[in-house]
């Protein structure tokens, strides 16, 4: 089993992400969803934290070289404390605002001029909040060698807005095998996996 799938699996076994086509979901956008997404949850079991941890590990090599890591403010913290932990690197976190007072940081830590940076987060839709991250991370004079995350949608607006901003992005796992994984367990039915590939193709009118 590959690690997209087996952690598919494990997200859904501790209720990470949630499935609901009949009962959709609202986000924060107004956009209606089959599906919804805390990867917080797995800071609270060992060992799906150990295995994500690897999990980035991995990923990492794939990447160009780096000598830092950043955390995406703020569910992408964490996860990036612990890659950073595991790889013995410096890390950094990124504000979604810069503070209103003292020194008004936007980006927390210890950042070195020229550094070369790997972002982590947690989840990435249209990749808007993520890419606002690389943007001050570049405003600052590091470079962004890539961005990692445990889960994304997969929607095209996601592709094209980092291959806009030539970011190179990779995730664990991904929509795609979520929901083959939540078929073979059950989770779903057919019909469910009907509307759930239906929601993947138009997410901003699903449900409306």
């Amino acid at each position: 089993m590959s690690i997209a799938s087996e952690l598919a699996n494990k997200l859904l076994q501790i209720k990470a992400i949630r499935l609901s086509p009949q009962n959709p979901f609202t986000w924060a956008s107004g956009w209606k969803s089959p599906i919804y997404c805390d990867n917080r949850i797995i800071l609270s079991h060992p060992a799906l934290r150990r295995f994500v941890v690897q999990g980035f590990v991995e990923l990492a090599r794939s990447m160009p070289p780096f000598d830092a890591v950043a955390g995406v403010a703020t569910a992408g913290i964490a996860h990036g404390v612990l890659l950073a932990e595991a790889l013995d690197l410096p890390f950094v976190y990124v504000r979604a605002k810069a503070k209103e007072h003292g020194r008004r940081n936007m980006i927390e830590g210890e950042l070195q001029p020229g550094s070369r940076v790997l972002v982590v987060e947690d989840l990435i839709s249209t990749g808007g909040s993520c890419l606002a991250a690389v943007e001050a991370l570049r405003d600052a004079g590091a470079e962004v060698a890539g961005v990692t995350a445990v889960f994304s949608y997969g929607f095209a607006e996601a592709d094209a807005a980092f291959a806009a901003a030539g970011c190179p992005w990779a995730t664990l796992s991904h929509y795609n095998v979520l929901i083959e994984a939540a078929q073979e367990l059950g989770v779903v039915s057919a019909a469910d996996m009907e509307m759930l590939r239906d929601w993947r193709s138009r997410p901003t009118e699903w449900g409306r």
